[in-house]
């Protein structure tokens, strides 16, 4: 009991950072439409792809772009972690009686759902880039965002454990999260890249996340098989497992933390 308690109130104390800072909201549905609006309508000059039957750039770039606010808003809520250090808070936790696991895991799923919300937001504006979202699409990609996001936020957990600074959590972070971006087929299909690209794309466990959010956007056909890489299913086992193997790792990396 004293562990599930201490879980809720990580994650409603993360909740309510989040809900009480105007900006941050204001930031993670603008970031998104920016990268929509510019570099989407930017680049759908230059792309078109074969076999799809003429999608539209912005259609097929709308997934990835889910998909990259749920990983920025992910991996950087592990922030708190060096904050609460930097400022003591982190030591008042760890001296408590609950357990140590119990506060990395309250820290992952307010992460993740602060991360869920978001994309939640993000999707209601598909029918602006030429996509109709039905009730059972929209929850299936909310289900592919809330395990992406766990994910992540393990990842977050994890560097932050060995973080004693803002600046160097930012810096390892920045560093980490611009590839799993780019390698993710978030801008670009998978198909047809050179080899030593496709191999590091295939490790990105964001690639996973944005072919299943494909899936659930295309019907089955055609277009599906020119736009994605991997079956769903294995889309799903790959992102649940790293969702798995990165909360363990980090959590007991932050049993192993400092607390100072």
């Amino acid at each position: 009991m004293i562990a599930l308690r201490g879980i809720y109130v990580i994650w409603l104390r993360e909740l309510l950072r989040f809900v009480r800072e105007p900006a941050r909201i204001v930031g993670m549905v603008a970031q998104p439409l920016l990268y929509l609006i510019l570099v989407g309508n930017g680049l759908a000059h230059g792309f078109q792809f074969r076999g799809t039957g003429g999608v539209n750039y912005l259609a097929f770039m709308f997934p990835g772009i889910v998909a990259m606010s749920v990983l920025f808003t992910s991996v950087f809520s592990a922030m708190s972690i060096v904050w609460d250090r930097e400022f003591g808070f982190l030591k008042e936790v760890l001296v408590s009686p609950v357990p140590r696991a119990a506060i990395a895991v309250g820290k992952a799923l307010g992460g993740t759902t602060i991360a869920v919300v978001q994309g939640a937001v993000i999707l209601i504006l598909a029918p602006l880039v030429g996509i109709s979202l039905r009730a059972g699409m929209y929850f299936g990609m909310l289900g592919v965002l809330a395990l992406l996001a766990l994910a992540l936020n393990g990842l977050g957990i994890l560097v932050a454990s060995r973080m004693e600074s803002m600046q160097g959590f930012q810096v390892v972070m920045n560093f980490l999260v611009m590839p799993l971006f780019f390698l993710s087929g978030a801008l670009y299909p998978l198909k047809g890249m050179p080899t030593w690209l496709a191999a590091l794309m295939q490790v990105d466990p964001v690639t996973y996340g944005v072919d299943a959010l494909r899936h659930l956007v295309y019907a089955p056909g055609q277009i599906l098989t020119a736009l994605t890489q991997f079956s769903l299913a294995t889309d799903l086992t790959v992102t649940l497992a790293t969702a798995v193997l990165l909360i363990t790792v980090s959590t007991l990396a932050f049993n192993r933390a400092k607390s100072a």
